[in-house]
């Protein structure tokens, strides 16, 4: 059966497996893209650290996580419980990568600052004993592409750490039980159907192909609050939801309308280049439809094989049609290329416009001056902007501390997005609490942004968030482009 990503995460994927809902080998992934390894856990190796408390105990400062054995790469399904020792960071802490992180205060608490509901009447179940609830997160760790999503499990774990230094839900601690997805449909299946009789929720999740758990989520009643959705089977899941909100057959008209605004004749002669594979076919005619509605008109619409390395040609024809604005779905690794290409025939667009696959410091570094100018559209706010926004100062803190020398990423942040969520409506129901009553909180959330982290998203109805900003790289920098203000200006719905 064929299966339709998400406009915005077929592209963030950029196809670093090049089909939603299909499996790939593994020299297909590669050749998608261009043999990136990742800084994610390797298969054998454990993706965090710490000492294992033989007690079984949750000491007061440390992250409990459920999947530790003490040693080795958890397989889906994890280890026996036990806390992994990791206490919160000193105060202005960080290691100088988020700031201080000596907790947050009133709506940038763990808890959100919100008075909690009276716990009368609450009780245990799948995942929650006297002491603990047991969270989950099935992220693709391992497999073709290592460590494609560990951002959100490390992200999640962060969470963790912070909520448990502060506070807890009606007296229990946090702990995480995490679960390799191996961007695997099956891998994914069987992680959620341990996670049914080990969790009482599952958090933060990403994964590539996450249609194979969405079924066994649903019959179970398993509240999963994921990064984000990336099949249609995932979307459709009852009980599952996205701090990222997407919708398929939806495009924010930001973009369109930021290239008209800000380029005014390049928004006429527009060029969309894409790998020739899988979903990013649909999805790219699906944004030229909706960017043409929006007034723009495109010159040049053009695949590119998987297996091509030559981008000459393509910059050429580029060239001929007099293009002034080019958009590219692919890896950030074939986007270095493409710009490498323009560069050597002196190809110089007034605009390359790309989605936020390209924030990334291997993106800056491989691509040198050869990608200086690229303009990304992010619903999220920027690394560079730690210092203005206490709620990313709090997620690059924690992550540091929990692992230190971690990378952040855009599907990590949502991940800790996630988390905050969970906590917030689980404090909120109190005594109340249980799967059914949080999938019900969960389904009325309207405009999330995690304290503005990022742009709101509508989690409840899982529709494309509107809001938008841009950011351009000046050098080996990102600096905001129009301001750091979000741009609303609605959706188009695409066939």
């Amino acid at each position: 059966m064929s299966r339709r990503c998400s406009t915005l995460l077929v592209s963030l994927l950029a196809l670093l497996l090049a089909a939603c809902g299909s499996q790939l080998d593994p020299k297909t992934v590669s050749q998608v893209n261009g043999d990136a390894g990742g800084s994610g856990a390797a298969a054998g190796e454990a993706p965090i650290g710490g000492e294992v408390p033989v007690d079984g105990e949750v000491p007061a400062g440390t992250v409990p996580d459920a999947s530790a054995g003490g040693g080795g790469a958890p397989a889906a399904g994890g280890g026996p419980a036990a806390p992994v020792a990791g206490g919160p960071p000193a105060a202005g802490g960080g290691g100088g990568k988020g700031g201080s992180t000596d907790g947050g205060k009133g709506k940038n608490s763990a808890g959100g600052g919100a008075k909690g509901a009276s716990c009368a009447g609450f009780k245990n179940g799948p995942g929650i004993t006297d002491k603990t609830i047991t969270i989950g997160n099935a992220s693709d760790i391992s497999g073709p592409v290592p460590g494609i999503f560990e951002a959100s499990q490390d992200a999640v774990r962060a969470y963790v750490a912070y909520f448990n230094s502060t506070g807890d839900i009606c007296g229990r601690k946090l702990a995480i039980k995490t679960y390799d997805t191996r961007a695997d449909a099956g891998a994914d299946q069987q992680a959620y159907a341990k996670a049914c009789e080990e969790t009482f929720a599952m958090v933060g999740s990403m994964s590539a192909f996450d249609s194979g758990g969405a079924a066994t989520a649903q019959g179970c009643g398993l509240p999963d609050l994921r990064s984000a959705a990336t099949s249609v089977e995932r979307s459709a899941c009852a009980t599952c939801f996205g701090a990222q909100s997407t919708n398929a057959s939806q495009f924010q008209n930001a973009v369109a309308d930021f290239v008209l605004k800000n380029y005014g004749d390049a928004g006429q002669h527009a060029g969309f280049l894409y790998i020739n594979a899988g979903a990013a076919v649909q999805n790219a005619k699906g944004q030229v439809e909706a960017m043409t509605k929006r007034g723009m008109k495109f010159d040049v619409v053009q695949g590119i094989d998987i297996t091509e390395f030559n981008y000459a040609p393509y910059v050429q024809q580029l060239k001929t049609k007099g293009v002034q604005t080019v958009f590219w779905i692919g890896a950030y690794q074939q986007s270095v290329r493409l710009r490498q290409a323009m560069d050597q025939q002196g190809y110089k667009p007034k605009l390359y416009l790309r989605d936020p696959t390209d924030y990334s410091p291997a993106f800056v570094k491989e691509g040198a001056g050869a990608v200086d100018g690229t303009v990304v559209f992010a619903n999220f706010t920027p690394f560079e902007e730690v210092g203005s926004n206490k709620e990313l100062a709090l997620y690059l803190g924690w992550l540091d501390q929990v692992k230190p020398g971690a990378t952040p990423g855009f599907f990590g942040l949502f991940s800790w997005s996630a988390a905050r969520l969970f906590v917030e409506r689980s404090i909120a129901l109190g005594g109340k609490l249980d799967r059914a009553s949080l999938v019900a909180q969960l389904g009325g959330v309207k405009n999330w942004t995690a304290n503005d982290l990022h742009s709101p998203q509508q989690v409840g109805a899982k529709q494309t968030g509107e809001c938008w900003r841009f950011v351009q790289l000046a050098g080996s920098a990102w600096k905001p482009v129009g301001g750091t203000k979000y741009q609303c200006s609605g959706l188009t719905k695409t066939g």
